[in-house]
């Protein structure tokens, strides 16, 4: 009996074993990289901003681009201003920014929208790069530069470290500045150091032209960003991370806010499993492509709290066995490693979120914030393909779509 149980446990425990072991192995990679520097400065990019009735801060938004650290002769702005019923173009213009409208009461969405400027800026050439900034978005000086300096390199694809501009508006938003530190730098310092894609973000992203012309923005979800990240791994195309470059989006704190974004996120994620993640691992699988595979398991990996909570019932399960007599301390020990690992995972991810202290006491409210997430899954997903503008806070200059 003590054999059988002792069996049992270790094969139920292999699937949240394999996934802590590649969580451990990316924690112990995310030490902060090399930081190559731009030469020539002679990249010409074009800033596309996707707006969909964006009027209260689009003018600051494009002000503030303008103003990156680089020759104004090679950095343009452009504001695709997707289905607007409000001044978004016009003060766009007056910012000085070159404005793309765009109607369509059918293909309806920010991938839309993307492939509408894509193709018009392609066909109008004059640029080596393209980088995609959300309206609501603050950046850093060096943004440009750092793209610069990997795109000298060869690199095709970019991707600028993505946080949290408002972090202390509330609990919630403390989490996830710690949940993206995690998903973010953690992952994407990991990820680099491997030579492998560190996927898409939705913002701060960069393609240089030559990349669009051969993979298509053809990615239409909620999660575009991710949908064109696999898209680009299936072409033979990695996504570098940029550490020292950031975009700071503005989260949400209220649950009705967070409710609607998180919903529509989960929705579009689960379109991706079914679309892209088992096809793709197989494809991965044929080809001994590397990269495929890590991409792959990006998808079809369940959330940090989905493993969270695989791992807290491992380690249950083995300590009531060990009190009943049925295995052994090795194996108690077994049962408890992938826990161990998740909590150094996520304490990594504090001491990057950059939050000390209040990081480390807003970790209290995770359970809170997990029971809500899993509460979501039972709720009706809303249409995962339509562009859904969250409502703003009181308070608030600018939203973010994305959790």
């Amino acid at each position: 009996m003590t054999l059988a149980a002792a069996a049992l446990l270790v094969l139920v425990s292999l699937p949240v074993w394999f996934v802590a072991a590649y969580l451990l192995l990316l924690t112990l990679l995310s030490g902060r990289p090399e930081v190559p520097r731009a030469v020539a400065r002679s990249a010409r990019f074009v800033v596309v901003v996707p707006a969909h009735d964006e009027a209260a801060g689009i003018a600051r938004t494009v002000r503030s681009l303008l103003a990156l650290d680089w020759p104004t002769h090679a950095r343009r702005v452009c504001v695709v201003a997707d289905n607007c019923t409000d001044a978004t173009a016009d003060l766009a213009r007056a910012a000085g920014a070159e404005v793309i409208e765009r109607q369509d009461d059918e293909r309806r969405g920010k991938g839309y929208a993307l492939e509408f400027a894509f193709a018009q800026l392609l066909a109008q050439g004059g640029f080596d790069a393209v980088v995609v900034v959300d309206a609501d978005t603050a950046v850093s000086a060096q943004l440009l530069a750092a793209f610069a300096a990997r795109l000298e390199r060869g690199a095709q694809a970019c991707q600028a470290f993505y946080g949290v501009l408002n972090p202390h508006a509330g609990w919630r938003t403390r989490l996830i500045t710690i949940a993206l530190a995690i998903f973010h730098r953690l992952r994407g310092r990991g990820r680099e150091a491997l030579g492998l894609s560190c996927g898409l973000r939705g913002n701060g992203m960069c393609f240089t032209a030559d990349t669009l012309r051969r993979v298509p923005h053809r990615a239409f979800s909620i999660v575009e960003d991710l949908e064109y990240g696999l898209l680009l791994g299936r072409a033979g195309i990695r996504v570098q991370y940029v550490d020292e470059a950031y975009v700071l989006g503005e989260m949400v704190s209220s649950e009705k806010s967070a409710r609607s974004q998180r919903q529509r996120w989960e929705g579009g994620r689960a379109q991706m499993v079914s679309r892209y993640g088992w096809p793709i691992l197989r494809e991965a699988l044929d080809r001994r492509d590397r990269l495929l595979f890590d991409l792959a398991l990006d998808v079809l990996i369940p959330p940090l709290g989905s493993v969270a909570l695989a791992a807290v019932g491992l380690a249950v399960l083995g300590a009531i066995l060990a009190a009943a007599g049925w295995i052994g301390p090795f194996v108690a020990i077994w049962a408890l490693g992938p826990l161990a690992i998740l909590l150094l995972h996520v304490g990594r991810g504090v001491v990057l979120s950059g939050l000390g202290l209040s990081g480390w006491t807003t970790l209290a409210r995770a359970p809170l914030y997990l029971a809500w997430k899993l509460s979501l899954r039972l709720r009706r997903r809303p249409d995962g393909n339509q562009w859904v503008r969250t409502e703003r806070e009181p308070g608030s200059g600018s939203e973010s779509d994305r959790p």
